[in-house]
């Protein structure tokens, strides 16, 4: 019936050169059309109107034939212009058929069906924003169309619709945004660019808040600025500036869901895509301050690695922005996630960038200064990562680590814990105590007192059942006692164990665990100038005693004794009557050394230099007795000893309440066990090999050993010591 109705009104000749092949042709036809459908409106003939439109739509812009379905395209677009202000109340009929006719397969059908929109925009205006989304999508598509035509025609419809919605009071940013945010993750450099320009578009009209629904697409904008177009890249960035101007001109901003964007954005593998994150970043927390309060460990995760990031201007920014973070002094009760904070620096500390791990740490210390008690509560969660840090390779992350720790161990029970765990990262890593070894001790021996931590150390080695392990550790100790500025200190309270009741006892706890090394007990005793009683030690030795291992430790000692440490002990050698135990003692060294070697040549030289004397008939009858030595503690300057033939056999065994002869029963007990424990790995050694390599070995056993091999550095399983 309609379409009769609509035969009736339109004349077949119209119909007939309305789906014409040529353009002509249609274009008459659909002025014709035009001016039937003015008629009609002037005469408010609305059904005959419907019924032209129907037939246009189903007859034509839905024909199998693409003529047809062109002539329909342009019949609609002048049966609109025909309505004028009547075309809004038909646009339900006239706009689907148009936007349905934009998938087209025919090129040119898609091309009328722009220039169709395009007209039917120019009528109607603001009435036909209902259909905006719709529009959009099918603006969006045609943007990347394969025909430049197309693409060309979707381009000028596109300005004209953007014009108009600039203008629009109709237009609802709410509905429009689901839309653009399910587009913005298309790659099409094509639909990348009419995108922005759409953001660009409504970010410019005054009465649309595009800033509020910023997180929408802000994820979207930042893909782009990776795209290989340079003016992608461009106009992206271009928004993204204008975005970040008007959120610093803004009062309230949703930092929260836009931080976690550009935490992620913040690891690109583009340099510019982190260079621009990590600016907003900057740019948020100068801003946001208390808002991202409950963001900061998103946020220090993001930041701490492009720290060490290999492009220089994201390197700036993100120690600027590290120390505005460490500059908020926020509070748990505030949102404040200590825990989360921890988790990051934890999981930093790994980092393979030197310049990550350091801020981690700074980060840590600031949070024990700050928030102390929450800290510890998580400190089973961070402790093992913090301890096992101790082996980075970077000195400077070695000595951070090593303050952390020491503001960790103020706690007692902390202390303890870090000092145990250092002996058996020691223990199991040989090479971690040979090479920093003496950065550790050190280090700790500053930090928390050289004496607190020498006799925490040698309380767990007095215990140790590993007796090779308690022996390399012991000597290691021992030279870093010797040797390093800042135990001077810790020296000269030891200097003081034989004539200061309140230094003894350090002296017994070193002793009670410097005995797993014999050299170690020489030098200590050297050290607190209990001259007879290393006499006593060198003279308990046995052969299995002097091995390798013994000589390389006796050949430090002998250098040692040409350093500052020992210069008093080189002055008293000026009164050699007065010091006969230790001429003794040194003597003693001299014929423990191979004549071939640098050290017996070297004390050998020294001991040439002692003052010739003559000893009273008392002294040398109790020197050549081989009976006790001992001391007294009175004199002056660096001795605090009187001549050592003056005394009696009963003033050495007890001094200053120091039983030396216990002290000595107990040292040859250890050094009993030390040699059992050797035979036992001999024997095992032995055991394992074959008949013919024990003839071998034994046969090759009883050549004597070359004096050159005495001075060969040790095996693997010996130890050259730290520093």
């Amino acid at each position: 019936m309609a379409t009769a109705e609509a035969l009736y009104v339109i004349p077949s000749a119209v119909l007939r050169n309305l789906s014409d092949k040529l353009y002509e042709k249609r274009k008459n036809a659909a002025l014709e059309l035009e001016g039937i459908v003015k008629q009609l409106a002037v005469a408010g003939d609305h059904d005959k109107i419907i019924a032209v439109i129907n037939l246009l739509t189903q007859e034509y812009t839905y024909s199998p034939q693409a003529n047809n379905r062109k002539g329909g395209l342009i019949g609609l677009a002048a049966a609109t212009v025909g309505l004028t202000s009547e075309a809004a109340q038909h646009l339900e009929q006239i706009v689907p058929s148009v936007l349905n006719s934009f998938s087209d397969q025919d090129s040119r059908v898609r091309y009328y069906a722009c220039e169709a929109l395009y007209n039917i925009a120019k009528v109607v205006r603001g009435d036909f924003i209902v259909f905006f989304n719709q529009i959009f999508d099918a603006l969006c598509k045609l943007s990347a169309d394969s025909d430049a035509n197309v693409q060309s025609a979707a381009h000028l419809l596109d300005r004209l619709v953007k014009d108009i919605v600039t203008y629009c009071d109709q237009f609802s940013i709410e509905e429009f945004i689901p839309l653009l945010r399910e587009r913005m993750n298309v790659l099409n450099p094509y639909v990348r660019q009419f995108l922005v320009g759409w953001i660009t578009v409504l970010d410019s009209v005054p009465d649309i808040d595009m800033l509020g629904f910023l997180p929408d697409f802000l994820d979207g904008l930042f893909n782009m600025l990776s795209d290989s177009s340079h003016e992608i890249r461009q106009q992206a960035d271009s928004a993204l500036s204008e975005f970040l101007q008007e959120i610093k001109n803004s009062p309230s901003v949703d930092y929260g869901r836009m931080a976690e964007i550009l935490v992620q954005r913040s690891g690109s593998q583009d340099e510019f895509t982190r260079l621009t994150a990590v600016t907003w970043i900057n740019e948020f927390v100068k801003l946001g301050g208390d808002q991202l309060v409950p963001y900061y460990a998103d946020i220090l995760g993001a930041i701490l690695p492009c720290i060490s990031d290999k492009e220089e201007k994201i390197r700036v920014v993100a120690r600027e922005t590290n120390e505005e973070l460490r500059g908020i002094k926020a509070d748990p009760a505030e949102g404040f996630d200590v825990g989360a904070i921890l988790s990051i620096v934890r999981r930093q500390l790994s980092n393979e960038r030197e310049a990550t791990r350091i801020e981690a740490l700074h980060w840590m210390s600031t949070l024990l200064n700050r928030h102390r008690s929450e800290v510890l509560v998580f400190l089973n969660d961070v402790l093992d990562t913090l301890l096992k840090a101790l082996s980075d390779p970077s000195d400077e992350v070695v000595l951070l680590v090593l303050e952390v720790h020491a503001c960790i161990a103020e706690d007692p029970q902390y202390f303890r814990q870090l000092v145990v765990f250092l002996v058996h990262n020691f223990q199991l890593d040989y090479s971690l105590l040979e090479k920093r070894g003496a950065l550790i001790v050190r280090r700790l021996c500053v930090l928390l007192d050289a004496k607190r931590v020498y006799l925490e150390l040698s309380t767990i080695l007095e215990g140790e059942s590993d007796l090779e392990f308690a022996s390399i550790m012991v000597q290691a100790l021992n030279l870093i006692l010797l040797t390093s500025s800042e135990l001077s200190h810790l020296r000269n309270l030891l200097k003081q164990s034989l004539i200061n009741a309140a230094e003894k006892d350090l002296f017994l706890s070193l002793y009670a665990s410097w005995c797993h090394s014999p050299m170690a007990i020489i030098s200590l005793c050297l050290l607190v100038q209990a001259y007879q009683h290393a006499s006593s030690v060198i003279q308990s030795l046995v052969e299995e005693d002097i091995n390798v291992k013994f000589l390389v430790q006796l050949d430090k000692l002998i250098h040692l004794l040409e350093t500052p440490t020992f210069a008093y002990l080189r002055l008293q050698l000026l009164e050699p009557g007065r010091y006969i135990w230790l001429l003794k003692a040194l003597y003693g060294l001299l014929m423990l050394l191979p004549q071939q070697s640098a050290a017996f040549k070297i004390l050998r030289t020294r001991l040439k230099t002692v003052p010739s004397y003559s000893f009273k008939k008392e002294q040398l009858r109790r020197t050549s007795s081989g009976s006790p030595y001992s001391q007294n503690n009175h004199g002056e300057g660096g001795s605090h000893f009187p001549e050592d033939g003056n005394l009696n056999e009963s003033s050495y065994d007890i001094h200053n309440g120091i039983n030396f002869s216990s002290r000595l029963q107990h040292f040859m007990q250890i050094q009993h066990q030390h040699r059992l424990h050797l035979k036992s790995q001999t024997h095992s050694c032995f055991s394992s090999t074959s008949s013919t390599k024990e003839a071998q070995i034994l046969e090759e056993s009883e050549q004597p050993a070359p004096a050159s091999d005495l001075n060969r550095p040790p095996s693997r399983s010996s130890y050259r010591g730290p520093g």
